[in-house]
């Protein structure tokens, strides 16, 4: 699965790490930034990896800031995502089999000891369908009803 990650200054560290269970688990990855400690506006890259899934080039997206709040905030502004802000291995599970989540956002100070679950459920959970696809698609209609209202 070839997933599309990116973070702010703060996130960098995590960032790597992420990277690296990435690699690990035999995922590819493509890397929007930032590359050091230098100060970035983090919307640009919440944009940037959200494009890249909305368009199909990336499966998934992962976003990492100081809290996870702003970039979740900014890749849910990008039609066609449905970003999560994930601080346990349950949440990103149940993100993906009931919400068909795309992007997940991590606060750059989520333990080390459980980043590898978060991330592993986040990218092997199954999104169910079911009664949860009727859900999918009423929030799918009200992104489009803002489309055609502005």
């Amino acid at each position: 699965m070839l997933i599309a990650i990116g973070c702010d200054h703060r996130g960098i560290e995590l960032k790597e790490k992420v990277k690296k269970l990435l690699h690990d688990t035999g995922h590819q990855y493509k890397d929007f930034g930032c590359y050091d400690d230098k100060c970035v506006d983090y919307p640009d890259i919440a944009e940037a990896v959200s494009r890249s899934v909305v368009s199909k080039e990336a499966e998934r997206g992962i976003l990492i800031c100081s809290t996870g709040a702003g970039m979740c905030i900014a890749a849910n502004k990008v039609n066609g995502i449905r970003a999560v802000l994930c601080f346990d291995s349950f949440l990103a599970l149940r993100a993906r089999q009931h919400n068909d989540a795309n992007v997940l956002c991590l606060a750059a100070s989520v333990s080390p000891d459980s980043i590898r679950d978060i991330v592993t459920n986040f990218l092997e959970g199954v999104f169910e369908g079911g009664r949860h696809q009727r859900r999918i698609d009423k929030i799918n209609a009200v992104e489009n009803n803002n489309r055609l209202n502005h």
